[in-house]
């Protein structure tokens, strides 16, 4: 989990605040899903953790959205329509990937 890296300072109380929340299931779905975004160039490798499970996780567990601070590889506007059409493709529908701050404007 990347909160737990000794590397991210705010890490300690991230994982304090979310110690209360249910966690979705690793299952073969998402990890399936998780090699076809990074097959599809949409996430980075590896498939198996990171960005790639984030997203497919969330995506096969249904959730509205992702929020996310990571713009490169997460809430890039270029990387929407592309996972979209990918998840489309595939039957299943994509969650809005917004950082916190949009998602305050939206309310």
């Amino acid at each position: 989990m990347e909160l737990s890296d000794p590397d991210y300072a705010q890490g300690p109380e991230a994982l304090e605040m979310l110690q209360d929340l249910e966690l979705l299931e690793l299952t073969e779905e998402v990890k399936g899903l998780a090699e076809v975004l990074v097959r599809e160039k949409l996430m980075p490798f590896p498939c198996v953790s990171g960005d790639a499970i984030h997203v497919a996780a969330a995506t096969i567990h249904k959730m509205d959205y992702i929020l996310t601070w990571n713009i490169q590889h997460l809430a890039n506007p270029n990387k929407r329509a592309h996972l979209a059409m990918v998840c489309l493709r595939l039957g299943l529908i994509a969650p809005q990937i917004i950082t916190p701050d949009l998602l305050m404007e939206a309310k």
